[in-house]
């Protein structure tokens, strides 16, 4: 069914609380009505946003001239749970993710424990491969079930043919800036909607083995150590907690949009380039991963540079940025600009972001 209601503004929609008008604002909570308003935007031509959860997003302060369609489908469904395979799980899009991570835990399922309270949709996890504490989605997806806007039709897709990668895959890489667009290159547009995700998770009581230092010492554990999966669930809300990664009203580091940027991956000889105390991790294929985080504190960007705001980094954790009440998008942009050319003056290294941007650019 689709609902039209009253049009909210982006930044009603968002975390970081930022965004101007939309043209057209519909409510979708079943897959015929999304489908339909998919195919019915691109064949009138208007630009498209197909909005989940709003976590991963900056959009301009004109806002979107095109329709939002806010896919509200929720619910967690077990086509099989053969204990030989392990326990599959299908999902619509809708769905926020941590009812998804809950869910698995409480019916001690292992495999995405520690992807616990990250804000934002089930559908937007395998397009950005989301991942913390040593934990990503790439590890627990069995298959994407997606519209291709390309073919007209709805396409199944495997794990092999997702091409996950460090915050990437197959369907990020898949956005495309049409050069006839008028808002090109400002909006970067998805071929594929995601319609459902089907995870396949392993039965058992204790964790994954913990693979992420601040981790196991949060637990008392040694890495690679399992615990409880309440416990790990606990300890990764804790810890996300402390860093202003939970969503919470009356706390302004949290409206932000997670980490803005994405670590930087370098070849090993340009890694060489950097100090020796430089923080970095093997990210296969001999190529090297470095902390963002590092990277922005080293260059003079501090927790909560930039207050009193109305944008600033997060007091508590320097990858975040924030609007601690009245930013627009435009002013976090200009701090965006800032942390990045800062990084790339001292080091040589250009930050990404790893939110998707609509209408604006670093």
């Amino acid at each position: 069914m689709t609902t039209s209601t009253e049009t909210p503004t982006l930044a009603q929609l968002t975390t970081l609380r930022v965004g101007g008008p939309v043209g057209r604002y519909v409510e979708t909570s079943d897959e015929a009505s999304l489908l339909a308003e998919v195919r019915a935007a691109d064949a009138a031509g208007e630009p498209l946003l197909v909005l989940g959860g709003g976590s991963n997003l900056l959009v301009s302060d004109e806002g979107f001239d095109g329709v939002v369609v806010h896919d509200v489908r929720t619910g967690v469904q077990t086509p099989d749970a053969s204990a030989c395979a392990g326990t599959t799980l299908t999902v619509p899009a809708g769905t926020p993710w941590d009812d998804v991570v809950l869910h698995a835990v409480e019916e001690h399922l292992v495999g995405i424990e520690a992807l616990s309270g990250i804000p934002g949709s089930t559908g937007a996890t395998p397009v950005q491969n989301v991942g913390a504490y040593g934990q990503d989605v790439a590890q627990s997806i069995a298959t994407v079930r997606a519209w291709d806007r390309g073919r007209g039709r709805v396409r199944t897709f495997p794990l092999a043919e997702l091409g996950f990668g460090y915050r990437t895959s197959m369907l990020k890489r898949s956005m495309r800036v049409d050069p006839a667009d008028e808002l090109s290159p400002w909006f970067p547009t998805p071929r594929y909607v995601v319609l459902d995700v089907t995870f396949q998770l392993r039965p058992g009581d204790l964790s994954a083995p913990i693979a992420y230092g601040e981790l196991a010492a949060a637990l008392d554990v040694a890495v690679g150590d399992r615990v409880p999966l309440a416990d790990l669930r606990t300890a990764v809300l804790g810890l996300r907690a402390g860093k202003g990664m939970l969503l919470d009203p009356d706390d302004p580091d949290t409206s932000s949009a997670g980490s803005f940027f994405t670590n930087p991956v370098l070849s090993r000889s340009d890694a060489t380039l950097l100090p020796e105390d430089a923080p970095r991790y093997p990210s296969g294929d001999g190529d090297v991963k470095l902390s963002a985080a590092w990277l922005i504190e080293q260059a003079g960007f501090g927790k909560g540079f930039g207050l009193p705001g109305p944008a600033a980094l997060s007091t508590k954790h320097t990858l975040a940025l924030t609007n601690r009440g009245g930013s627009t998008a435009s002013d976090l942009v200009a701090l965006a600009r800032e942390v990045r050319d800062g990084v790339r003056e001292r080091f040589g290294v250009t930050l990404e972001p790893e939110p998707v941007l609509v209408g604006v650019a670093l």
